[in-house]
């Protein structure tokens, strides 16, 4: 069962590259039938100004660590999320997994296995220090819902940043139309062949500023604000399990107060998997007693005869 510490790369997901060639092709599809020439609708200096221009104020906005995390979020939108309803499941059933061992061995095995196994999360593992420290619940609940928020507040940057950019774009098109207009009519009295490639320069910045606002960052800031709002989601799930780690609830309790936040038809209310452990456990434990039993030969004590003793009358 996979850990809560290994974060894989996610593959990529078929529905938002198709959506996003379908929707490039529809665009490319209308210019063809309405141009014959494809590279009259390309041109250099609209994007340098619209694409320059919305990086430039972006790290003049944000701090830079934001703004890359914010572009690598372009390329996520591609990938499957990382947060899905079947990871916190599992997750769920890990937690479990720990409530059995605290139950049968104690909070000192837990310790030795987490010293072994090691967990990246940094949530996770803040949260299982203070579980083998045995506070209190009221003061773990406490810490790690404030944990969780910031955790919030930190991934939530550079959403903010491609909403930013969202925003940005177009206006950096609407610059890109003022400079090709003052260029055009700064060469109407030399030389009039210049002013196609003036107004081309103009309106294709518009053009440009928004297909990247509605194709590029605005789905991306909407993808990402998804998977932080599923991070605080599990975060909470996590939060959850380990206060009733500290008090001492069954793993059958834990399970049912775990499900309430997941969809109602993953649940497992059975638990059939550790159930047949169990039966398996206790077989082997019954064939352990038979062999004992038959080790040891009993063989039942011989009852001894009364001996009659003579009378004589």
């Amino acid at each position: 069962m996979p850990g809560l510490s290994r974060s894989t790369t996610q593959p990529y997901s078929r529905a938002p590259i198709i959506a996003a060639a379908c929707g490039f092709m529809l665009v490319l599809t209308s210019i063809l039938w309405s141009a014959h020439n494809f590279l009259a609708f390309f041109s250099v200096e609209g994007l340098l100004i619209v694409g320059g221009g919305v990086i430039a104020v972006a790290f003049m906005s944000f701090p830079a660590a934001d703004v890359r995390r914010a572009l690598d979020a372009v390329a996520e939108m591609f990938r499957e999320p990382k947060m899905t309803h079947d990871r916190l499941h599992r997750e769920m059933m890990e937690v479990i997994g720990w409530a059995r061992i605290i139950k049968e061995k104690g909070m000192r095995e837990l310790e030795a296995r987490i010293g072994t196994k090691g967990f990246d999360d940094p949530f996770v593992k803040y949260g299982l220090n203070m579980v083998v420290s045995q506070y209190a619940p009221k003061e773990i609940r406490s810490m790690m819902t404030t944990a969780a928020d910031a955790c919030y507040e930190r991934d939530s940057v550079p959403v903010d940043v491609l909403q930013a950019m969202t925003s940005h774009a177009p206006a950096f098109g609407m610059v890109g139309t003022l400079v090709g207009m003052v260029t055009m009519l700064c060469s109407l009295n030399d030389n009039v062949s210049s002013i196609g490639s003036s107004l081309a320069v103009s309106f294709l910045s518009t053009l440009y500023g928004v297909l990247s606002a509605r194709m590029i960052y605005m789905p991306a800031a909407a993808k990402l604000r998804q998977e932080v709002d599923n991070r605080r989601f599990r975060n909470h799930l996590i939060t959850e399990g380990l206060v009733l780690l500290v008090s001492n609830k069954t793993p059958m309790y834990i399970q049912d107060r775990l499900n309430s936040f997941l969809r109602p038809e993953i649940h497992d209310y059975f638990n059939a998997e550790a159930k047949s452990a169990d039966m398996k456990k206790a077989d082997g434990e019954l064939t352990a007693i038979k062999l004992d039993l038959s080790m040891l030969d009993v063989k039942p004590a011989k009852t001894a005869k009364p001996r009659l003793k003579a009378v004589r009358l």
